[in-house]
């Protein structure tokens, strides 16, 4: 009687168990509107209560089969968690150079809400837990690209509000080289440079007819990839990467769908109206020092060896207003002043030289979902990319005509919406200026905290930034 009690109530647990398990996991599914996973619930059933399907099996066994499948069971539970965390949840992700300083600092760790923006269902979902494309220890892809699924983003918080800090996939990785030593390089910039080298003799763009300039910034591009091609041995085969499993980059939203925006004297203006720079915004300026700066001063100034590298070896050092204020007032510089050297060869876009550079670009409308622009061969350069390799178009110019999926075109709606990123250090920031719009199924999710920071130039407890520990993102302006 006592044995027949004890049942029933273990079995009054379990079916509490199941219940909870099962409202929660049915509230996850209507959340991802993903109805597929009701083929899971069977199996949910039978772990809580009929227990047909022996899911602990090696339990009964001895011996080494039990001690090796117990750690087995525990690592692919720990790696299956920690997976549908990332996937879903949050994620932390490591600042690991100085394109946001001093905002955010190399060796910043930061704990990445998916849910603020809302998460993406995987593009490809086979892939290994804690690694982003490549396996360390093999040098090999950590995904299988089948099967492949379309974009789509579970509901959010909110949206991406201007001048939040972003998490997002590299736009310009689609396409590398896989040499490993050329995989984090821009593949189309290492194409237009090889190109470029090629054509010593190369006419001047603005001598080019608009007819003409497609054909020639096409012949640069064509070089260099053949230079690529050419020199396998070096830089490996050219391969792609679905847009999930692209390289992490942080940076800061400073232009939403919709808007123009135009950098005038490294000042950037939204619809003709200046927008405000970050506190710690960070410029270059060439400098000539009175004596050598002492380990205080640089860590009053939040200046780092990464920063008198820079001045050693180009003459130039990225420096916030509080610190070329503090330079100037300790009389540690003979002279200091903001450098305004700039090129126009690396700017987006690479192939329709437009003489913008990093403090003088613009304007530049960005996408909206749903808005229309006209084309013209002055601005297919701009939206070219976001037309073919985003929306996932076909794009030719013929007889000075556009043509889109083989139809003529004089205007294009946009599918999804675009943002523009830039780093706060504002000289040494790899972004939208030279690669363009971040499409928004390139969206990852967004900083909440910092709850770890090491100083890569100290070591020991010195080097950790204790008063960087959980501080808030947001509160970083």
């Amino acid at each position: 009687m006592e044995k027949r009690e004890k049942k029933k109530l273990n079995m009054k647990v379990q079916w509490a168990k199941f219940i909870v398990v099962l409202v929660l996991y049915l509230l996850f599914l209507y959340w991802v509107k993903s109805w597929w996973g009701l083929l899971v619930v069977p199996f949910i059933y039978d772990v809580y209560i009929s227990k047909k399907i022996r899911w602990q099996w090696w339990k009964d066994a001895e011996g080494p089969i039990k001690f090796v499948m117990s750690w087995v069971d525990a690592l692919v539970f720990a790696l299956v968690a920690v997976y549908f965390i990332n996937l879903f949840f949050f994620q932390n992700y490591v600042i690991p150079s100085s394109s946001l300083e001093k905002s955010l600092l190399t060796g910043d760790y930061l704990f990445v809400s998916k849910v603020s923006y809302g998460p993406r269902i995987p593009e490809t979902p086979l892939t290994m837990p804690l690694t982003q494309h490549t396996l360390p220890l093999f040098q090999c892809k950590s995904y299988i690209e089948w099967p492949h699924w379309d974009y789509r983003r579970v509901k959010g918080l909110g949206k991406v509000q201007l001048n939040d800090i972003v998490v997002f996939n590299y736009p310009a990785g689609d396409t590398i080289c896989s040499a490993p030593q050329y995989q984090p390089y821009d593949f189309y910039q290492m194409c237009y440079s090889l190109g470029y080298q090629m054509y010593p003799q190369r006419p001047n763009p603005d001598s080019l007819s608009q007819e003409d300039l497609p054909r020639y910034f096409n012949a640069i591009y064509q070089a260099g990839r053949s230079e690529i091609i050419r020199n396998q041995a070096e830089y490996g085969l050219i391969d792609t990467r679905p847009t999930d499993r692209r390289e992490n980059y942080v940076k800061r939203c400073v232009g939403l769908p919709g808007q123009t925006l135009q950098i005038k004297n490294h000042i950037i203006y939204l619809d003709g109206k200046a927008n405000k720079e970050p506190d710690n915004v960070q410029y270059t300026y060439k400098v000539k020092l009175r004596e050598r700066l002492d380990d205080d001063v640089m860590k009053d100034l939040g200046i780092t060896m990464e920063d008198l590298t820079s001045l050693n070896t180009t003459g130039y050092m990225p420096l916030t207003k509080f610190a070329v204020a503090e330079l100037k007032r300790r009389e540690l510089v003979e002279s200091i002043e903001l450098n305004t050297d700039a090129s126009d060869l690396d700017i987006y876009p690479l192939n329709g030289n437009l003489h913008w550079t990093r403090d003088n670009y613009g304007p530049i409308w960005i996408p909206a979902k749903g808005k229309s622009i006209q084309l013209t061969m002055a601005n297919l350069p701009i939206y070219e990319r976001c037309i073919r390799t985003y929306e996932g178009n076909t794009l030719e110019v013929k007889d000075g005509k556009i043509l889109i999926n083989g139809q003529v075109a004089t205007s294009y709606t946009f599918k999804l919406d675009y943002y523009w990123m830039m780093g706060d250090n504002r000289h040494n920031s790899l972004d939208s200026r030279y690669w363009g719009f971040v499409p928004e199924d390139h969206i990852v999710g967004k900083p909440i905290f910092i709850w770890w920071s090491s100083d890569p130039d100290r070591h020991g407890f010195s080097g950790i930034r204790w008063n960087r520990l959980f501080r808030f993102v947001d509160n970083i302006k």
